[in-house]
């Protein structure tokens, strides 16, 4: 990965983190991209100490703010000359039923909205590298999914759950229908399930019990943080897959997500509705 820049949401812990530490370690050029200035700053520090790749920077992206998304965007295309990897892999649950500033859901804005307007924003960038890479860290939990066009926000009714189901769901879609639209570019885009792994991820869950007794139960019956963290990597460096796009990935091989997931009308539909929710022609 040497020469290579790679762009990583949620880079500061869990599995984000140990996949930015990971190729920072191959060399690659990497920008940790969260919300929190204290942890960013911090996760990097840990990783130039770990790697010896002083070439690790963090910079501040708060998803749940399109202007946030928009200001991010504008510095890395003022400063980088390139971007060969880009890995959405920030999300958060349990982070309740309120309404961003622009008026989304905010654990829709975290988990998919705010990263489509990020990828499309950035997609000048990754054209003029390619090859490169967009990884969407998806999860297993899609599969319990619903594709109701008048709930995109939440507006009809809404679980913490359903919020977490169905943003990544969104994210398989939003894979298959990018994939179409980049056919001929030379940049990939794959979407891949982690795992499941005792992260961060639950620490919005509000009670303390609940969250240590499943933080415990996942370390006793899944993934380490490391382990989830190897299908991202894969990913990003696995020459073989250089040129394959619009799949889903588990376990460092190709997977089969669900049905809904591999619609193309479905898709494409989305990517409409998407468009209009985050304003992209007006960016």
């Amino acid at each position: 990965m040497v020469g290579k820049t790679v762009i990583i949401t949620g880079g500061n812990c869990g599995i984000g983190f140990e996949t930015a530490k990971n190729l920072a370690d191959r060399g690659a050029r990497v920008i940790i991209a969260c919300r929190s200035i204290k942890r960013g700053s911090a996760a990097t520090k840990e990783i130039i100490k770990a790697t010896g790749n002083k070439d690790v920077e963090y910079r501040q992206l708060d998803l749940a703010s399109f202007r946030s998304v928009r200001e991010f965007c504008e510095n890395i295309l003022k400063t980088e000359k390139r971007l060969d990897v880009l890995i959405n892999n920030a999300a958060a649950g349990g982070l309740g039923n309120y309404k961003t500033e622009d008026g989304n859901h905010v654990g829709m804005q975290v988990n998919y909205f705010g990263p489509f307007l990020l990828t499309n924003i950035l997609l000048p960038l990754l054209k003029s590298s390619a090859p490169s890479r967009i990884i969407n860290v998806s999860s297993a939990i899609h599969k319990y999914g619903e594709m109701d066009f008048e709930n995109l926000n939440m507006e009809k009714y809404w679980s913490d759950y359903l919020v977490y189901a169905n943003s990544k769901l969104y994210l398989n879609l939003m894979t298959l229908e990018l994939s179409r639209r980049l056919r001929g570019t030379n940049v990939t885009v794959n979407a891949l399930h982690p795992g499941v792994a005792a992260t961060n991820i639950f620490r919005n869950i509000k009670s303390d019990i609940l969250r240590n007794i499943v933080l415990i139960v996942l370390n006793f019956l899944y993934k380490s943080v490391w382990e989830a963290a190897q299908t991202s990597i894969y990913l990003a460096v696995a020459p073989e897959i250089q040129n394959v796009s619009g799949r889903y990935f588990s376990n460092c091989q190709e997977a089969t997500p669900s049905k809904l997931s591999r619609d193309p009308e479905i898709a494409e539909r989305l990517w409409k509705e998407s468009e209009k929710i985050v304003k992209l022609s007006f960016q």
